[in-house]
């Protein structure tokens, strides 16, 4: 024992040794050695050249690591070995091997603590095992699993799974008794059932199929027969002996006449051997049937026996029968099929190489060398096939289809709803978003071109082939396109006129003035710039010149004398050209330079007046008849003067001065240019290869140009509201270019593909009629001409008629004659009383060979493959005897000559002797000939099934809008028509063909489909005003709903609440366009007048207007509303004038500007100067005037306010597609007033916004269509439901406001009711055992022509065999027509089973309808059936068999109960599907069927209740024990009147209300009825009596006086004599009724 271990691990800790006070020895008792997990498998070879370690160290018993020293050396573990190194080749080698999973295994058995559930419900949880293990993929040798661990998880080897409840077995319920199986004496009856569903997972076994009882229909009268005679089963067929030894001769004898002719053959000259050859050739293929139709006819014979009615045999003597059954037959020797060795293989069906595509096939076969005749094993399989692919060096690849595209069709675009106005009628030059197609084809790929769709390569012509050859994914036959719109030209407003210069600066020869006016383009147009309309107009002017003075400013006055008194302004002057740019002054040299100004510097006495103002604006841009241009200035009087010492004040029109302006007659020139013409070729420039844009589809694309030409255009001189003038009115220099270059785009010619290959013709030669196969053949347009190029083919398919097939492929059995009638050997038959050696019963067969449609020899397989069924080979026959009468078969019947007129007839003539025999003669039992009435046939139609759906008649295409078939613009409303099909019945109601009643089929009704209407909206309104008059608002103008859509139109776009749709845009309203004007100052008023002093307080005042303004200054006035009223100038003020001698001041100047922000202690000022010094040293007053600066009065802060973004801008003629919403910048005053931008801009405030941002608006696309399909097949090959279907499919959905997609996908009409014909089976005909009582006998039965709707409901009406003459011979789908078999007729007395019940219907194991996925299983079975009760031991057992199957369905079993009648009820089983069954529900949740109450109700007048308690009879009361048990039942007394002259009382009862009903306050206590009895037991009245007559007399007091006060007269009322006696009005109280 030891208590320290070596261990393996990745590290060790050593222990410390102080601790132990051991001596060493004890120390290595309590440690040993351990060993750990070994590492990987390290080496440098792979396989067993590995080695792997692992770590090694010494443990102490407690677990903890000691020094190796402490553990025995000796048991020390390696700790390194050699291993199996693993590379990654080795996975070709090692596999993981599965083994099969065992049975499941309950948890409950291999865990014993586990409980088994007491109730089963869904099944009981197991676990199941399997091995597995690594193994050797060459020869499964076991491995190591580390191996396979190396490259895979080793697979799971335990799993859970399901014991399934057990399933018991499921029968139906019995059938009614039998009939009794005696006539007299004593019999049996059985009835039976069948197994609906087989015991399943250890369910309980199936009961008793068979219930008997005995029955005595009555005694019998004679003697009961006791024995019966029984004939065997047939035996083998067999050859006679003779005929076997007669065969073998014959063989001999064959042999030595073959060897005689091979001796004679070899004398005869070579010509006559090959005639000799090529005869016996030809007999041989002439020869019937040939070794695989050998048939050799022998006999079988039977056993006769007589059997007792329990089952002995006795001897034949016993069984008295006149004449005994025939026990022999002829028949046909039992061959089995034989075949041929399987041929070589076929070459492969795919002869070039394809990795990836399917496979080919190839075939082999073998052919029949004897068919199988009496029975013998069938044939097996002639032919067998496996994939292949082709095989050999030079096999070549297989042929790649790729899809090809032919060119896009132009953009098409769809107006929105929004703009469909009458003003844009013309849509041709719509813009924007739209769609279009292109069509599909597929083409075998060539080796070097590629399958890029796109590229102009893989357009080069190639023949179209079958879609279907074509695997991958079909590019998109539509796409959303976008057509650029044009960008309108946009210029800005005229600039100001100009002044007169000269009309070319540079060349001054020519005198003419002309002044200008000029605007820019804001906006580049996409056709150029010479879209654009004039940007400059002229008007003719005198004294032009290019460069001028111009006045910057003057300088202050200065007196020529003194300090005041007259002076002169130096002007300060610089160079402007024409356009008012500075120039050097040089350029100015003719022009005459300002003069110094004449002034006056006013002194202390003299009449002070203001500056004179500026000039104003000319009132007229131009001189004419009636319009005359003036300028005027004013000044103002500022002081009076002193008396007669200074200079005196001028007159009031001294004050201000007019002058003329713009005195050149207003006549306006321009140059108008007409559009460019078209490009025509320039022969004398050589051509550049370049390339533009296209202008048409718009998609993007540019192409080649090939030449430059010229373009020229129209240039004329227009005056202004005159029209066209001479061109030298108009500015020359100025004359726009009329000829300019332009590049040719090259031609495109139409290309085409050729054509693709015909059609295949059908093979199958037609089913009818004289219709004409045809064969077709097409191309493709994949590019349109354009620029000129060679125009389209117009026939872009064509058809032929197909050769009709010489040779129908198809095969047929050729039958030959019947051979001898072959008897059974007289050795046989010769000891059979009444036998004959030459005649009687027989057989006779015949040969049958292939052939094809037109004669040809053909293979036997190709017959048994594709052929009817092979004829019979064999027919019985009976050779006529010397008595017999022999006669022909019937004739048909003649032929009626009309309808429901007259009889036809068939005849028989007698053969041979029969002629002479009188017993032939006899017409009663050999009739010659047979009459019948001619059929009668009357035909009605009827209407049958639904109308179909309204179909517009065939080629419903209309054209596009621009002009070209677009895809998906089909027709979708109108007048169709809508079918419904008629059936023919003839009298005795049977369905034929609708050609009998005059019908092609079908009711046809017209229709109409509804046209799709779309939402119509008005048209826009007219733009509201800018929501604000100074700076950024918004304006809107609208569109109100006038009708919705409807029938599938196009949607309404988003309305809102009042159903209008708005557009919204920014506008900018300029807040200078309206401006205050103030005219000059009026005179002084002084209020107190001095008059030698004209000075003191006065009033002032001037007009102030209101006026447009325009970029030539203002110009007409307004209504002053429009003005700022903030801003309107004073129109009057007060305030002092100076006296003589005063200092005089000029006007205040403007107010400074207040720093921001508006806080603090911030001021603004305005200065004055100084126009006249004060006289005798009075002082000035202030020349500087300050005030504080205050928030919203005369300081503000600037804040950039942004609007709204607008609806998304097109361009003009853009219907969706890509645009702009644009926002505005708003200035802000902080007082709420919006205010010109500049104020924001000299703040120099940061504008963080985006204003304008990309935008789409939604492009309208229709639901794209496309065509239907062709009418399918009927969906029923004959019947009344048959239907036609077509369907189409969406290729583009819409998007947008676009019309959406009907949903009508797919449409039907019925097909044209056919008769459904079939051959159906007879029923089986009764059992007989020929010539005797019982034992092995035939059923025979027949096959006949049935015709019905096709619904399935019913069997149909049997009809002429003729009318099936097209079908195929089958029944139910099985080719092989059985009509007669052999059957068991049961001998009185025996017990047999009986005939298997067809198979139950499919069933699922499943539990709560879920299936749990054990399969599905079907059964039948056999039950037995007896005819003695002697017997019933005898009886063999009953039979089931099941069955796997497909297709089940659910079922659940459940309880049923019926009504309770006493103390039970009747309890069953019933399946889901309503029937009723035993087993299939649990036996434990049985409901009650018996409801006995215990103790037993033994009392007299007592019952069982519903609950199980003892009650009473009715009449009787419940006495009840202490311990609540029914003590006894005691009778209600009842109330006895005696009656005069009767000694007996009657019996009345007094009964409450619904005496019947059981007591509510007693459950159970049913049919309790309450008795008022009067009278007590002494015979005295109740107390109770005397109070209820009491109230009774009450109540009829009561009821007299009331009769009597309702009955009284009422007093008539007295008149009163007053004179106001009138009515008072009637009030009525309204309590809210609208009725009132």
């Amino acid at each position: 024992f030891s208590c320290s271990a070596w261990s393996l691990t990745s590290g060790s800790r050593l222990g410390d040794g102080e601790r132990l006070g051991k001596s060493k020895l004890e120390f290595l008792s309590l440690s040993a050695s351990l060993a750990g997990p070994w590492g990987r498998c390290m080496g440098s070879e792979c396989g067993l050249g590995g080695s792997q370690s692992r770590a090694v160290w010494c443990a102490h018993s407690e677990g903890w690591t000691t020094l190796h020293t402490n553990c025995p050396q000796a048991e020390r573990p390696d700790n390194q070995q050699s291993c199996f190194r693993v590379c990654d080749w080795h996975k070709e080698l090692y596999d993981w091997q599965l083994g099969a999973w065992n049975q499941c295994v309950p948890i409950s058995m291999r865990n014993p603590g586990v409980q088994r559930p007491a109730v089963c419900t869904r099944g009981e949880e197991g676990i199941q095992t399997r091995e597995v293990g690594c193994v050797q993929k060459a020869d499964g040798a076991p491995a190591e699993d580390a191996i396979c661990e190396y490259f895979e998880p080793k697979p799971r080897q335990e799993q859970a799974c399901l014991i399934p409840c057990p399933r018991d077995c499921v029968v139906s319920e019995f059938s009614s008794w039998t009939y009794c199986s005696k006539t007299c004496g004593i019999g049996l009856q059985n009835r039976v059932r069948s197994v609906l569903a087989p015991p399943l997972f250890g369910g309980s076994a199936c009961p008793n199929l068979t219930e008997f009882q005995t029955c005595q229909p009555g005694p019998c009268e004679g003697e009961e027969s006791l024995y019966s005679l029984k004939v065997g089963p047939w035996g083998p067929c067999s050859l006679p002996l003779l005929r076997q030894t007669r065969q073998a001769k014959k063989r001999k004898n064959k042999e030595k006449v073959r060897e005689r002719v091979k001796e004679k053959g070899r004398v005869k000259d070579p010509e006559t051997r090959e005639l000799i050859k090529k005869k016996r050739t030809r007999n041989r293929q002439n020869r019937q049937g040939g070794k695989f139709s050998d048939l050799q006819v022998g006999f079988q014979t039977r056993e006769v026996m007589c059997v007792h009615k329990n089952g002995n045999t006795a001897a034949l003597s016993l069984c008295s029968q006149e004449s005994l059954p025939v026990t022999f037959q002829a028949c046909v020797i039992t061959k089995d099929c034989e075949v041929s060795d399987w041929s070589d293989w076929s070459a492969c069906s795919k002869d070039c190489y394809d990795l990836n595509g399917p496979k080919g096939q190839r075939t082999r076969t073998r052919t029949v060398q004897q068919f199988p005749v009496g029975g013998g094993t069938e044939c097996p399989e002639l032919e067998e096939s496996e994939p292949c692919t082709a095989q050999g060096g030079g096999v070549p690849p297989c042929a790649v289809y790729n899809w090809r595209a032919t060119e896009w069709t132009e953009c098409r675009v769809d107006t929105l709803l929004s703009q469909q106005d009458r003003r844009r009628g013309n849509q041709t030059g719509l813009c924007g978003g739209g769609i279009q197609g292109r069509e599909v084809y597929c083409v075998q790929a060539s080796a070097e071109s590629p399958s890029n769709l796109s590229s102009l390569k893989s357009r080069e012509a190639s023949r179209p082939v079958d879609n279907d050859l074509c695997l991958g994914v079909a590019p998109n036959t539509t796409q959303l396109c976008h057509i650029p719109c044009p960008v309108e030209c946009e210029v800005s407003l005229w600039s100001a006129w100009g002044p007169c210069t000269l009309e070319n600066c540079q060349d001054q020869s020519a005198k003419k003035g002309f002044k200008l006016r000029k605007r820019r383009i804001v906006n580049e147009p996409t056709g150029g710039t010479g879209n654009c309309p004039h940007l400059v107009e002229a008007i003719p002017c005198d004294e032009p010149s290019c460069y001028d003075w111009l006045l910057v400013k003057l300088e202050e006055c200065i007196p020529d004398i003194e300090e005041c008194g007259p002076g002169t302004q130096i002007p300060h002057v610089q160079c402007v050209d024409s356009e008012g740019k500075y120039v050097d002054r040089q350029q100015c040299r003719d022009a005459i330079l300002p003069m110094p100004v004449l002034c006056e510097v006013p002194c202390p006495k003299d009449c002070v007046l203001s500056p004179w103002t500026s000039w104003s604006l000319c009132s007229h841009t131009c001189s004419g008849k009636n319009t005359e241009g003036r300028q005027t200035r004013a000044r103002s009087i500022l002081a009076y003067n002193a008396g007669e010492g200074g200079a005196p004040c001028p007159n009031i029109s001294a004050l201000q001065e007019v002058r003329s302006c713009n005195d050149h007659p207003c006549t306006v020139y321009h140059w108008q240019t007409g559009p460019w013409g078209q490009c025509i070729e320039d022969t004398s420039v050589p051509s550049s290869n370049t390339s533009v844009s296209r202008g048409g589809a718009g998609v993007g694309g540019t192409e080649p140009s090939c030449s430059v030409g010229m373009q020229t255009r129209k240039v004329i001189c227009v005056r202004v509201n005159v029209g066209q003038v001479p061109p030298k009115k108009c500015p020359e220099s100025l004359r726009p270019e009329t000829v300019r270059p332009c590049l040719l785009p090259c031609k495109r010619d139409c290309t085409a593909t050729p054509y693709s290959d015909w059609t295949p013709c059908p093979t199958s030669c037609p089913a009818g009629g004289n219709n004409k196969r045809k064969q077709s053949r097409k191309r493709i347009i994949i590019q349109f001409p354009a620029n000129g190029g060679q125009d389209c083919p117009e026939v872009l398919s064509q058809e032929r008629d197909c050769d009709a097939p010489s040779v129908c492929p198809g095969y047929r059995w050729k039958t030959h004659k019947w051979r001898r009638c072959q008897l059974v050997p007289w050795s046989v038959r010769q000891d059979s009383p009444g036998a004959q050696e030459n005649c009687g019963p027989g057989l006779q067969a015949r040969a049958v060979s292939c052939r094809k449609l037109d004669g040809g020899q053909a293979d036997i397989a190709a017959c048994l493959k594709f052929a009817s069924p092979m004829p019979p080979l064999t027919q019985p026959c009976q050779l006529p005897c010397q008595d017999d009468c022999q006669l022909t078969s019937w004739s048909k019947f003649s032929s009626c000559a009309a309808n429901c007129v007259g009889v036809r007839t068939r005849k028989r003539l007698l053969v041979g002797k029969s002629k002479k025999r009188d017993q032939c003669k006899n017409t009663q039992v050999y009739p010659l000939s047979e009459t019948q009435y001619c059929p009668c046939n009357k035909y009605n139609a009827q209407p049958v099934g639904n109308w179909s759906d309204c179909i517009l008649p065939e080629g419903g295409r209309v054209e596009g809008q621009l002009g070209m078939k677009v895809q998906g613009d089909i027709k979708e409303c109108g007048q169709g028509y809508r079918y419904q099909a008629v059936v023919c019945y003839d009298q005795d109601n049977r369905m034929v063909e609708t050609s009998r009643c005059n019908s092609h089929g079908y009711i046809e009704e017209a229709c109409i489909i509804p046209c799709p209407s779309d939402c119509k909206l008005s048209e826009w309104s007219n733009w509201s005003r800018c929501s604000k008059s100074c700076g950024s608002g918004v304006k809107v103008r609208s569109k109100w709903l006038r009708e919705k859509p409807y029938n599938g139109g196009r949607p309404c776009p988003k309305l809102d609440h009042v159903n209008q749709v708005y557009e919204v845009v920014p506008c900018l309203s300029d807040c200078g366009q309206y401006v205050w004007v103030a005219e000059p100052w009026s005179v002084w008023k002084v209020s107190n007048v001095d008059l030698k002093e004209n000075c003191g307080e006065g009033v002032q005042t001037r007009k102030v207007r209101c006026m447009q303004n325009t970029i030539d200054g203002p110009s007409d006035p307004v209504e002053d509303y429009l003005c700022d009223p903030e801003e309107m100038p004073l129109g009057a003020r007060e305030s002092q004038l100076p006296c003589p001698e005063d200092c005089v001041l000029s006007d205040w100047g403007l107010w400074s500007r207040c720093s921001l922000p508006c806080t603090g202690n911030r001021t603004r000022e305005r200065s004055a100067g100084p126009i006249r010094q004060t006289g005798q040293g009075k002082p000035c007053p202030p020349t500087t005037e300050k005030e504080a600066c205050a928030l919203n009065s005369n300081c503000f802060h600037y804040s950039y306010n942004i609007t709204d973004w607008s609806t998304c801008q097109l361009s003009e003629r853009a219907v969706c597609g890509s645009g702009v919403k644009t926002r505005m910048l708003d200035c802000v005053r902080s007082d709420g007033k919006s205010v010109e931008l500049r104020f924001c801009e000299e703040l120099g405030l940061e504008k963080k916004w985006q204003m304008n941002a990309s935008c789409v608006v939604e492009c309208p696309v229709n639901c794209q269509l496309s065509d239907w399909s062709p009418w399918s097949e009927c969906t029923r090959t004959c019947g009344l439901a048959g239907k036609l279907w077509r369907r189409r499919t969406v290729i583009q959905a819409s998007q947008g406001d676009g019309r959406p997609c009907p949903t009508q996908m797919e449409q039907w009409k019925p097909c044209p009711a056919k008769p459904c014909y079939r051959w159906r089976y007879s029923p089986w005909s009764e059992c007989k055992a020929e010539g005797a009582r019982c034992g092995e006998g035939l059923r025979f039965r027949n096959v006949s022509c049935y015709v019905s709707n096709g619904s399935g409901h019913g069997e149909g009406s049997l009809v002429d065999e003729e009318l099936c003459g097209d079908l195929e011979q089958e029944v139910d789908g099985n080719k092989e027509i059985v009509l007669e078999e052999t059957c068991s007729v049961p001998c009185p007395g025996d017990c047999y089973l009986t005939d298997w019940t067809g198979w139950s219907p499919c069933q699922l194991s499943c539990v709560g309808g879920d299936d749990l996925g054990f399969g599905s299983v079907q059964v039948r079975s056999r039950a037995v059936l007896a005819q003695e009760p002697e017997n019933l031991l005898q009886c063999p057992d009953q039979e089931w068999e099941a069955r796997p199957c497909t297709e089940g369905q659910c079922y659940e079993y459940k309880w049923m109960t019926g009504a309770w009648r006493a103390s039970s009820r009747q309890v069953w089983c019933q399946r889901s599907d309503g029937l009723n069954v035993t087993g299939g529900c649990l036996s434990t949740s049985r409901p009650v069927s018996d409801r006995s109450c215990v103790p037993v109700c033994d009392k007299p007048r007592s019952y069982c209740t519903e609950v199980r308690i003892c009650g009473c009879e009715e009449g009787y009361t419940e006495v009840m024990t202490s311990d609540g048990l029914l003590d006894q039942c005691t009778l209600i007394p009842v109330l006895e009147i005696p009656t005069a002259g009767d000694n007996k009382a009657d019996v009345k009862t007094i009964r409450a209300v619904s005496p019947t009903q059981p007591n509510s306050i007693l459950p159970g206590r049913s049919g309790r009825t309450w008795f008022l009895q009067p009278f007590g037991p002494d015979g005295k009245l109740k107390t109770w009596v005397y109070g209820v007559a009491a109230g009774a007399f009450v109540l009829i007091v009561f009821i007299v006086s009331m009769t009597y006060l309702a009955c009284k007269k009422p007093k008539k009322p007295q008149r009163r004599h007053h004179q106001n006696n009138r009515l008072k009005p009637l009030t009525l109280a309204y309590d809210g009724d609208a009725d009132m």
